[in-house]
């Protein structure tokens, strides 16, 4: 999300406690929000796939996936860290946020405000399709062609995980750093030939050697690398505003709130809580850089899992994934009296007397 589509995420710091962790492990956790889908489409058998007008939402490409994929392919997906906290708070903590819809707003030219930019590029819509790999699990024919090519007839960002560009579509691509620089170089320079406008970081994930690496020598790895290439480097996985201080002071063009879809640390912040407490503490660092953000997403900025699921489909389901967000967003943001999108800010959302929040 960029300063002009700031959303629920820029509103202010979330105080887990243990209780509430506690709380939250007790109880059922509903990862599938009942759509219907089950009494229409129950009966269809396993493995095969419900024809895609009868997808209406993001949630029916999971259900979809459960049924349809074999156990080992849902699981990569489905799966998170330890006790899987991370991964119910990145879902839940939308929920614990209330809305503060405003009335008598022209919302008549909504959906012509829905287009934005990322790093200058320009899009149709202020979300995209976050790096995930294993595209095959999904779709074994088309794997991340599929993506790639969903992104394109939807006219959104995809960060791809492993694929070239086929034409001029403008793609970034996710980069993970080893304890051998002249490899990384020289897969950043593979990523410049082969068209690339970005290489997303990801800091938040210690394979590889990643994260032993960026201990040892901090931020001053990245200007590193910020000198072996000519393209835009974008950290991913901030989930603090010391380390959102840090990557602008190392000269981040942008930065990437994720806590890597809760499939590493268990526990660690949801990059909501990251956006709010980094609203709360440097509000000027949304004004300073773009600041996307994932994780449990299912309605705006960037989504992962969801579009997987959709790939079963190849870019037909992607494609309809991107238009189901479109219409939701445009539907949700006339609903809270949003008149443009891009002048969406704090003064929607209301937090007082609730005891989740400080």
């Amino acid at each position: 999300m960029t300063d002009g589509h700031a959303s629920a995420a820029s509103t202010r710091h979330i105080i887990q406690t243990p209780s509430a962790v506690e709380t939250l492990a007790a109880r059922p956790f509903l990862n599938e929000p009942d759509t219907g889908i089950d009494d229409a489409l129950g009966q269809i058998p396993t493995h095969s796939l419900p024809n895609l007008t009868e997808i209406f939402g993001l949630p029916d490409f999971e259900w979809a996936a459960r049924r349809h994929l074999d156990s080992a392919s849902y699981a990569w997906y489905r799966n998170a860290a330890g006790g899987e906290w991370s991964y119910r708070n990145n879902l839940e903590v939308f929920g614990r946020i209330n809305m503060k819809p405003r009335v008598l707003v022209d919302i008549t030219n909504i959906k012509d405000s829905l287009p934005t930019t990322i790093l200058g590029y320009n899009f149709s819509a202020p979300f995209f399709i976050s790096p995930c790999a294993k595209a095959s699990y999904a779709n074994p024919n088309d794997a991340e062609d599929g993506l790639v090519k969903g992104a394109a007839a939807g006219d959104i960002l995809y960060i791809i995980a492993a694929a070239k560009p086929k034409s001029s579509q403008v793609l970034f691509q996710q980069l993970y750093v080893t304890n051998n620089l002249t490899s990384t170089q020289a897969v950043m320079r593979r990523a410049e030939k082969a068209g690339y406008k970005a290489l997303i970081l990801t800091v938040e994930a210690p394979a590889s050697g990643d994260r032993q690496r960026a201990h040892r020598f901090g931020w001053q790895l990245y200007k590193q690398l910020q000198n072996m290439t000519s393209i835009p480097i974008i950290p991913k996985g901030i989930t603090s505003v010391e380390d959102a201080r840090m990557a602008l002071q190392a000269g981040a063009p942008a930065i990437f709130l994720s806590n890597h879809g809760g499939r590493q640390l268990d526990t660690s912040p949801s990059s909501l809580e990251a956006a709010i407490e980094i609203y709360q503490q440097a509000p000027e660092i949304f004004n300073q850089v773009e600041v996307y953000a994932d994780g449990g997403v299912r309605y705006a900025v960037g989504m992962g899992r969801p579009f997987m699921y959709a790939n079963m489909y190849g870019s037909r389901g992607v494609k309809q994934a991107i238009d189901i967000m479109k219409n939701e967003m445009a539907l949700d943001a006339a609903n809270l009296g949003v008149a443009d999108l891009r002048k969406i800010n704090a003064s929607y959302m209301r937090w007082e007397n609730n005891g989740w929040y400080s």
